[in-house]
């Protein structure tokens, strides 16, 4: 039942991504003043939201194992298998927004990089969850998932302030197009393209991260049992 169930949702990700693929580069008009390229914003912008979701999710495991670690050794392990799959999971779509928006701004703005506040943040929340990933996957002893914990929870910090950087500061990086200031928003006709493309990258990224978790959990139960039979030998 399982594996019917991951295959149905399977499908139904897929079906979505496809769907979402033909509202945004069919359906949706042609923005009058950027053309083709802003098409980019039904990519860019639902993978920066479901990043912010999974360093969230990796926040809470983070949290979360810190705090059964002594006390509920499973709840702690189960914890830090969500805090790992969720870190694992929004480096790639972070990846993705890092990607897609120089690609965006060299032909908007010319160049591909600039040090603006939000890229800047952006950039620097990417590089604290590479390091957890790093000391993750490298680093050795019974004190890793502590300390992978505490980093994570550091990392997960910045997420408010790139989200909040083109509301405090001056940047180049376009204003919000949701929430932002009188005048903002997206033109009705696009607003069904960029919702569909917001649930089809979700979903995929749930896909993502279940099965990620499944494979940690494995791990952590290989690991478990070896560490019990090297204690009976």
């Amino acid at each position: 039942m399982k594996r019917l169930a991951i295959g149905i949702y399977a499908a139904l990700t897929v079906a979505l991504m496809v769907w979402g693929f033909y509202q945004a580069i069919y359906v949706a008009p042609t923005d009058a003043m950027q053309g083709e390229i802003f098409r980019i914003i039904f990519y860019h912008v639902p993978s920066a939201m479901v990043a912010f979701l999974f360093f969230a999710i990796s926040l809470a495991g983070s949290i979360g194992y810190l705090s059964f670690r002594r006390n509920r050794p499973m709840w702690a392990q189960v914890c830090d298998a969500w805090a790992l799959s969720g870190a694992e999971v929004g480096v790639v779509f972070c990846t993705v927004v890092l990607t897609t928006g120089p690609l965006w701004g060299r032909r908007a703005w010319g160049i591909w990089w600039t040090w603006d506040a939000r890229l800047t943040t952006t950039l620097v929340l990417w590089l604290i969850y590479v390091s957890y990933l790093l000391l993750r996957r490298f680093a050795a002893g019974p004190q890793v998932q502590t300390l992978a914990a505490v980093l994570g929870i550091f990392g997960a910090l910045d997420v408010p302030i790139v989200y909040m950087s083109n509301r405090w500061w001056r940047t180049q990086h376009p204003s919000p197009v949701f929430g932002g200031a009188q005048g903002s928003g997206m033109d009705p006709s696009m607003v069904p393209a960029f919702l569909w493309n917001i649930l089809a990258w979700l979903a995929w990224g749930i896909l993502i991260l279940l099965l990620r978790y499944h494979v940690e959990r494995q791990h952590q139960k290989i690991a478990a049992a070896e560490a019990q039979q090297a204690l009976d030998a």
